[in-house]
């Protein structure tokens, strides 16, 4: 959960991967390779297989390098793709877990290429506002997901890890450099835990305009599940609300609201204690989150304004 680290593995050919793991899943033909957008994670590749019967794959490998402590991203991934296709959720369709990389040169999994495109602010804006109700329906059906016991030890427990700048009880640097950091960290510090008793549910954990992918006006596929989860359900809220705060669409947030509560069938508490916890994420990397006029503007009041009602 915390900021970006450095890549410290050299990518292994995927061309090499590629021909692993077709031969593994019995897939033969001509095929072409190239990159897809990942992140400092992961590195993915889309395989495009011609022949009678024309397919594509997607190949995610994850540099160990960058795992939390006890989290294996690969693992969690594709345990949440397999939950999720039971659920009818629109997700990719995992094909194959490599869990020692023999296949892939580094652990990952294989899924099946979903169609779609990603809302990219700040030009489609307008765009990611007036979808705020369908973006929220879709968090709803995601958080009402069944998991068993036995699930959880694939999953994070956010209820620890959206909070992780508090785990060490002392405050990063990256907070304490910034404007509101100390406040933040106080008021999370507090409060933490200690919210009113609710139901634990299975979460995205990274829920925002990114890792959607859109066909016209329907959600095709919710992807980047290596950080899925179970714990509060206004942690994937109250991240969603944030992106939409930056990019000065504050009735959609509340759009969004609206429609996710409406849909789940419950009312959300203690959502300015979990806007907070997000709020810590910009503060790793500001420059990476505030590539705009006004953003950090507009990032300063969403924790003004969830500080006024945690205190109220």
């Amino acid at each position: 959960m915390e900021g970006p680290t450095a890549v410290n593995v050299e990518n292994p050919p995927p061309s090499q991967a590629a021909r692993a793991v077709m031969a593994a899943l019995g897939i033969a033909g001509d095929w072409r390779l190239s990159a897809l957008p990942g992140s400092y994670s992961n590195f993915t590749h889309l395989v495009e297989i011609s022949g009678e019967e024309p397919r594509k794959i997607v190949l995610r490998r994850y540099n160990p390098a960058n795992y939390e402590a006890g989290h294996s991203k690969h693992a969690c991934e594709y345990h949440a793709l397999s939950l999720l296709q039971k659920s009818g959720i629109p997700a990719p369709k995992p094909l194959l877990l490599d869990n020692t990389g023999e296949l892939l040169g580094l652990p990952g999994i294989v899924t099946e290429y979903v169609p779609g495109a990603q809302i990219e602010p700040p030009t489609q804006a307008p765009l990611w506002g007036k979808r705020a109700a369908s973006t929220a329906r879709m968090l709803a059906r995601i958080h009402q997901l069944p998991f068993t016991k036995a699930d959880k030890p694939y999953l994070m427990d956010d209820n620890i890890e959206v909070a992780w700048f508090i785990k060490s009880g002392e405050m990063p640097a990256y907070m304490r450099r910034d404007a509101d950091g100390e406040r933040v960290w106080r008021l999370v510090n507090a409060h933490w835990g200690r919210w009113q008793p609710v139901k634990s549910r299975f979460a995205h954990t990274d829920y925002w305009s990114g890792n959607i992918l859109w066909q016209s006006d329907s959600i095709s596929a919710v992807v980047d599940w290596e950080e899925a989860g179970y714990g509060h359900p206004a942690a994937d809220v109250a991240y969603c609300r944030m992106e939409y705060f930056l990019e000065g669409l504050p009735a959609a947030a509340d759009e969004f609201l609206r429609a996710y509560e409406q849909a789940a069938g419950w009312t959300l508490t203690d959502l300015p204690l979990f806007e907070l916890a997000a709020s810590a994420r910009p503060m790793t990397d500001p420059t990476g989150w505030f590539t705009r006029p006004r953003m950090e503007e507009r990032f300063r009041r969403f924790i003004a304004r969830a500080s006024e009602e945690l205190s109220s």
